[in-house]
């Protein structure tokens, strides 16, 4: 069976959910991490057996959370056994704007990810552009690089769009599909 672990930080609740659509998809485990930018020693061994690490945090003044950034950090202890090598990596995120700089995140997790000599995969998701485009279709937002979500900065982590979630699921099942053909 591939193993997913969707690791990731939610300041109000709305990546959360972000996190639970990729999870559904991937058939992965979520591995929150806490408001003061820690995982527990069983996380950890969670992502070392992990054939998939999936990044996730909202994006926070052009990049990702200071919890997300501390857990970053913190992983140069396997960088430096290199013991993420050749995994497949991917990652998500969340902004109240439809720009919202989102890109500059989803680059920090691809950074991240090659830092650990992983393989990126992107959404493999044509983005809904046409007129007839409905704000709940797939991929409205427009990202191959990785999941996007945008929610409004006065919505309930209830209120987040279900075209973005099911943006979510589709790349999770993505990257389990990628992460069990690249195993054998």
């Amino acid at each position: 069976m591939t193993k997913v672990a969707v690791v990731f930080h939610s300041g109000y609740g709305h990546t959360v959910k972000q996190a639970e659509a990729v999870a559904k998809g991937a058939n992965g485990t979520l591995i929150s991490i806490d408001a003061e930018g820690n995982i527990t020693d069983a996380q950890w061994e969670t992502l070392h057996a992990a054939d998939a690490i999936v990044f996730g945090s909202p994006t926070y003044m052009g990049t990702v959370s200071w919890q997300f950034k501390k857990f970053a950090d913190a992983s140069s202890k396997p960088w430096f056994g290199q013991q993420w090598k050749d995994k497949v990596f991917g990652g998500f995120t969340n902004s109240a704007t439809m720009n919202g700089d989102k890109h500059s995140t989803l680059h920090y997790f691809f950074t991240l990810a090659m830092q650990h000599s992983g393989a990126w995969v992107g959404t493999g998701l044509m983005p809904s552009n046409a007129k007839a485009a409905k704000r709940d279709d797939v991929n409205y937002v427009g990202s191959f690089a990785g999941a996007m979500m945008q929610t409004p900065s006065d919505a309930s982590a209830d209120e987040v769009n279900v075209g973005d979630l099911e943006t979510a699921r589709l790349y999770g099942e993505r990257i389990a599909a990628i992460a069990k053909r690249l195993r054998g």
